[in-house]
């Protein structure tokens, strides 16, 4: 059972997420809890109010790890203080204490093997063991490491993987996986039931319900995974396996993600058409040498097309320039993409995207398409009317499934 950061922050949160550990209890169910920091910017004892504290110094990222952890530490200590408060034998742990082992990546460590014996022995001793998400141990030099923000949901799929849980349950104060961002769309709702390839999709586009890894997790080892609300008896959103689940509609949900620039690179040389596939692989090369993620890529004639995050403009700027290339730049645009697993094989559905935008005189710039996603590329300022028409278009306002 996860518990984000605006459950652990409050006595109302505490006091919901003691009542459903003592309900897991009733039902002679074994709760292994992980916590996230509590609650956000601003607050005293949230990740970035953590690391703004240092913000004016010469930073280290071994450092930064330290400090980026120590939000999850308070929370696991506060939580099992207030549930032995309440009666339920509690013992708060770091992720290192509990034999989580990661990659030696700063900031972005991937977990490599959990040794679970700890944790089954405070189990077995009908203990409630209060686990720091977001850290763990580097395998290789010792240090203390932490996932990536929103990093305590894959340490929960992680431990539920490793334990043989009966399910992972993730707790924020959201109903579940929204079928589009509540802020942009009024009539936005709860995805009952998702597919965990449409899970991972949404979270690839830029959903923040869950951490991106821990959705791939989800993907790839089939466990029983659901995202509720800490504070109301909703029943949520049930993540599924893709082989036991068809979805009955066209379309699940729309994501979208913003910060996006878009280059447009002149391939053409005095060698002609040969050299086109010769100078996109140097342009893939000098990307990747520099850490570059590129995105929706589109080879044309003598021109490639892609995009990267905002974030990678100027050094992507730099490697075009120093290969020689001219390029034509934009800027301030964002992605908007619509999931579903209903959609493979159906015809029409990317003529009634253009159609849904062209009625709201939005250009698309580009876009891009796999089995369960349609992305477009429209300017910045588009984006919430895109997301509006698109939910629109694919009825997918009201209850679903």
């Amino acid at each position: 059972m996860k518990f984000g950061g605006t459950s652990v922050a409050t006595y109302e949160g505490r006091l919901a997420i003691a009542q459903r550990i003592k309900r897991a209890q009733s039902e002679d169910r074994l709760p292994v809890v992980v916590v996230s920091a509590m609650g956000r910017k601003g607050m005293p004892y949230a990740t970035d109010t953590l690391l703004g504290l240092v913000q004016d110094f010469p930073q280290s990222e071994r450092e930064n790890d330290m400090l980026a952890s120590v939000g999850e530490v308070i929370s696991s200590i506060v939580v099992a203080g207030g549930l032995r408060a309440r009666g339920i034998d509690a013992l708060a742990l770091t992720g290192p204490a509990c034999g989580i082992y990661a990659t030696d990546t700063a900031q972005n460590a991937v977990i490599t093997e959990i040794h679970t014996h700890r944790i089954l022995e405070i189990l077995q001793k009908g203990r409630v063991p209060v686990i720091c998400g977001f850290q763990a141990i580097s395998q290789d030099s010792g240090a203390i490491v932490t996932l990536g923000r929103g990093g305590s949901d894959t340490t929960a799929c992680a431990l539920g993987v490793s334990l043989n849980a009966e399910a992972v349950e993730i707790y924020s104060d959201v109903d579940g996986v929204m079928s589009a961002d509540p802020r942009i769309v009024e009539d936005a709702c709860v995805v009952d039931t998702i597919r965990a390839d449409e899970l991972y999709q949404m979270a690839q586009m830029g959903s923040k319900i869950i951490h991106t890894p821990a959705a791939e997790m989800a993907l790839k080892s089939g466990v029983a995974l659901y995202v509720k609300n800490t504070y109301t008896e909703h029943e949520g959103t049930r993540v599924v396996d893709m082989a036991s689940y068809r979805p009955g509609a066209v379309a699940t949900a729309v994501a979208h993600t913003h910060d996006i620039s878009r280059f447009i690179v002149d391939l053409a040389t005095e060698e002609g058409c040969s050299s086109h596939l010769k100078n996109q692989t140097a342009i893939y090369n000098a990307l990747a040498e520099n850490d570059i993620s590129l995105d929706m890529f589109t080879p044309d004639d003598a021109k490639l097309l892609f995009t990267v995050a905002s974030s990678s403009t100027e050094n992507t700027e730099k490697c075009l320039t120093e290969l020689g290339f001219c390029y034509t730049l934009s800027t301030r645009l964002s992605k908007v993409t619509l999931v579903g697993a209903g959609m493979h094989g159906v015809a029409g559905v990317i003529a009634r995207i253009s159609s849904s935008l062209l009625s709201e005189n939005i250009d698309i710039y580009q876009a891009s398409d796999s089995n369960t996603t349609i992305s477009v590329l429209v300017a910045s300022v588009d984006c919430n009317r895109a997301v509006a028409a698109l939910h629109s278009t694919f009825d997918l306002g009201g209850t679903h499934a």
